[in-house]
């Protein structure tokens, strides 16, 4: 059912696979076993202001009034992530040029800097939405998050308001609140997810000290340092502990609680005047039922499609024989829906 001030483009709903009800076989199917999608990218290199970059893998060659999808991965994935490629397929057999962006350090090779990206990363996000603007200020240009993609994307739109450079956006289950979803994370089965999180960052920091050895960066390697030692580091157990002692410090933030009161897009939510799709599952088992907004939060231009079921990023209906994908199905959809209204308003105009 959707919550929205204004009615959404095309509702669609949402069935799980026979057998696959279960949120935790939805949110497993896809990394578990799902046949990843073959993708042949173009890498391209940003150049950010602070001196490090990000890499875009592109599929398809932007044109000058094409649409461009600028899609973003969540906690511990990348532009190989099968939720990127699967959406960058769909978006190409519509003929669309997508673009996977990787978060600092996520692209296979360590970033330069000693901060890391992270769910308040909104600046990161903003210099690549800039860059495409003044090379491509004719082209549509959308952006499809997903989890800590989708709520830096919400926080930058919130944040940037009617200024945010983009046509229209979809964020698919976003951890609004990330204080509570720290919390959810380390409740029950959740706990797997958790663990699986906490070797993924902590080889990420890993990664990043072998780097800035291997560099001579010293004064870098004191930084990390001051963080702890890799045997305390490596008895972190929970998400609190990780971000408290690591994301904080690296990127500004006088705490934990500081990063997640900043950083967390529930709390920039009613500013969002592009048009923007949520699409979240009841089930979710990274976040409370608590933790979804109410319509009263939402902005006009928002609409938030909550389904009982699908998991995180999940969402696999059909069969476990032959699966299908709804959000391979309803994103593209959606997005040409609005494409498609907001060419009839320039003609209109004309």
């Amino acid at each position: 059912m959707p919550l929205s001030a204004t009615p959404a483009l095309p509702l669609e709903s949402f069935a799980p696979a026979f057998g696959l009800g279960n949120p935790h076989l939805q949110t497993l199917w896809g990394a578990l076993w799902r046949t990843k999608p073959t993708v042949e990218h173009q890498r391209e290199r940003l150049w950010l202001e602070d001196g490090d970059f990000l890499d875009l893998d592109w599929l398809g060659t932007p044109s000058t009034f094409a649409p461009v999808v600028l899609v973003l991965h969540g906690l511990t994935g990348s532009s190989g992530s099968h939720y990127v490629l699967g959406l960058q397929t769909a978006l190409a057999k519509r003929g669309w040029t997508s673009a996977a962006l990787n978060w600092r350090g996520c692209s296979g090779e360590p970033n330069l800097l000693t901060r890391s990206y992270h769910s308040g990363a909104s600046e990161d996000l903003a210099e690549v939405v800039g860059q495409l603007r003044a090379r491509y200020p004719q082209a549509p240009l959308y952006a499809v998050g997903y989890s800590l993609g989708g709520n830096v994307l919400l926080k930058y739109l919130g944040e940037s308001s009617g200024d945010s450079g983009l046509h229209g956006a979809v964020a698919v289950s976003v951890p609004f609140r990330l204080d509570q979803c720290a919390d959810r994370i380390g409740m029950g089965f959740s706990k797997v997810y958790q663990a699986h999180f906490m070797r993924e960052m902590l080889d990420y920091l890993r990664k990043k000290q072998r780097q800035f050895h291997h560099d001579a960066k010293h004064e870098g390697l004191a930084t990390l340092s001051r963080l702890g030692t890799p045997q305390s580091l490596g008895k972190m157990r929970t998400f609190w502990e990780f971000d408290d002692r690591v994301t904080a410090p690296l990127n500004g933030y006088i705490n934990v609680a500081d990063y997640y009161r900043r950083a967390s897009s529930r709390y920039y939510l009613k500013a969002i005047e592009t048009p923007t799709l949520i699409i979240h599952a009841e089930d979710d088992p990274f976040v409370f039922k608590h933790s979804i907004p109410e319509a009263d939060e939402l902005s006009a231009s928002t609409c938030l499609e909550l389904h009982a079921q699908g998991g995180h990023v999940g969402f696999v209906e059909g069969s476990p024989r032959k699966p299908t994908y709804y959000l391979e199905r309803r994103i593209p959809q959606w997005l040409a829906a609005l494409h498609h209204k907001a060419l009839k308003s320039a003609l209109k105009r004309r």
